[in-house]
């Protein structure tokens, strides 16, 4: 049963060994595909290398043909632009990437600046309890904004 399905896929075209793209989405492609989404136009090989400073033009083409294999990027006229934008824990605005923790942590300093500034604060226990409620979520969501940031995910 299961050869005969292995075998319709196979004879239909369809690869079923297709790679993920969190599986592709490592170290030097990831590189690449961010440099990729940020860019307003479409980057050659050589353009790539000297942004990275990457060694050899060759790194660059196997870096980009498994990010042109999991359908990531796509050659027109000789440079790459992404084909399918897959953010997992940014917002696009523009050529700029932010980190979705990023906003949370806005909300919740307008939270802290909402509760001692605009609120009368009048020091009870839920007051208190509050306060260090906000703190905490901006301190958690600071940490998660700095992490995205450092460590350059999507």
């Amino acid at each position: 049963m299961l050869k005969d399905k292995l075998h319709f896929l196979f004879k239909r075209g369809i690869d079923i060994a297709e790679k993920e793209p969190a599986d592709t989405l490592k170290g030097t492609a990831l590189d690449i595909y961010r440099l990729l989404l940020k860019a307003d136009k479409p980057l050659g090989i050589r353009e790539i290398q000297r942004t990275l400073k990457l060694s050899s033009p060759s790194i660059v083409q196997h870096h980009l043909a498994k990010l042109e294999e999991a359908c990531l990027v796509k050659r027109e006229w000789g440079d790459y632009v992404v084909n399918r934008v897959e953010l997992e824990n940014c917002v696009k605005i523009s050529s700029f990437l932010i980190p979705r923790h990023f906003f949370y942590l806005i909300f919740a300093v307008g939270v802290l600046v909402l509760e001692l500034v605009v609120l009368e604060p009048v020091f009870t226990l839920a007051y208190a309890i509050s306060v260090v409620a906000a703190l905490v979520f901006i301190v958690i969501f600071g940490y998660e904004t700095v992490k995205v940031w450092r460590k350059g995910s999507l």
